[in-house]
């Protein structure tokens, strides 16, 4: 059963988070709690994106992180694109592709997920690059988004600079403080950091629940959305469009630097959880859909990717056991006993 439910975690996730809005708003007993439901998903959202990246952090030796160069190409590529879109819509703030623009700004900037470790790993990949990278992609997020997301949507009332720093008290501790406490854990509570490593599945089961949570609010948005359905059908595009172009350029790249999986899973996997949140947070909150139909893409690339692996290996282990059965050592040698 749990590896059932571990094999089929992202379906059965996104199939709840459905089902619970639906339950929600049929149920006659909840109805009129619509405000606190809508206050608790600000508070509990966030918690457990924080909660996630923190377990995520405290399983990361930093000694050994690795710094190479493509990193700096993909951080180029990811702050670039999504500054020169910004750009146009703060030059045309009342363009007609403005919600399908900031949709693609959404998949474009959203950060490494937090399991990118682990597919790269399965697909033999450098874990110490990708560990490295998303960290750097967070910190990265959390400079660009208060800079950017003033100009693009100013409030009235608030000055840039009010507007920013809001936003930056908003976005900084969820991404940074993580891996701060996640290092003081390490250095000055080592008992506590011993017990949390004792679960190594906890972020697996707390992304379950934001994954879920942030679909619910995506349903939502959908449910309540007064955009054309040409428009949503746009946004489901952008994010394949940008699911295959993230995870082709990050491939191309780290080849150039004998590192194409890496690169490939830490541009085109995203943390979608978090994406959705910066959606609704700061975005046009339609623009959520792009990280609930992101999630799909990216995790129907790595199935197909870990099928293609196994298959590769299982070949490999085939001819080893077939000519190690000849009197070979696989390379064709005759080996003696």
């Amino acid at each position: 059963m749990v590896k059932f439910l571990k094999d089929w975690a992202l379906i059965l996730s996104m199939l709840s988070g459905v089902a619970a809005y639906f339950l929600y708003v049929n149920l006659p007993w909840l109805r009129g709690t619509e405000a606190f439901a809508h206050q608790a998903v600000a508070i509990v959202q966030p918690a457990l994106i924080f909660c996630m990246l923190f377990l995520t952090f405290c399983k990361v030796d930093f000694r050994d992180l690795k710094i190479c160069r493509w990193h700096a190409w993909l951080l180029f590529i990811q702050c670039g694109l999504f500054a020169a879109i910004g750009s146009v819509l703060i030059f045309l703030p009342h363009s007609g592709m403005r919600v399908v623009l900031e949709g693609a700004m959404l998949c474009l900037i959203c950060p490494t997920a937090t399991a990118a470790a682990v597919i790269t790993h399965k697909l033999d990949g450098d874990v110490a690059h990708v560990t490295t990278y998303t960290i750097m992609i967070n910190l990265a997020v959390a400079i660009i988004i208060p800079v950017m997301m003033p100009l693009v949507h100013p409030q009235p009332g608030m000055s840039t600079l009010s507007s920013a720093l809001l936003i930056l008290a908003k976005v900084f501790p969820l991404l940074m403080l993580p891996l701060i406490l996640a290092l003081a854990c390490r250095h000055f509570c080592p008992r506590l950091h011993r017990w949390l490593m004792q679960w190594p599945d906890g972020a697996f089961y707390l992304w379950i629940v934001a994954l879920a949570l942030a679909i619910a609010v995506t349903t939502r948005s959908i449910v309540h959305c007064t955009l054309p359905l040409s428009t949503q059908i746009w946004l489901v595009v952008v994010s394949i469009m940008a699911c295959a172009l993230q995870f082709w350029v990050g491939r191309k790249i780290g080849h150039i630097y004998g590192d194409k999986v890496t690169a490939g899973q830490a541009l085109g996997q995203k943390n979608t959880a978090l994406a959705i949140w910066i959606g609704y947070t700061f975005f046009t909150p339609i623009t959520a859909i792009v990280g609930g139909f992101y999630s799909i893409w990216h995790n129907l690339v790595n199935s197909y990717q870990l099928y293609h692996h196994r298959k590769i290996t299982q070949h490999e282990n085939n001819d080893k056991v077939a000519a190690g059965g000849n009197g070979l050592d696989g390379s064709g040698r005759v080996w003696r006993s």
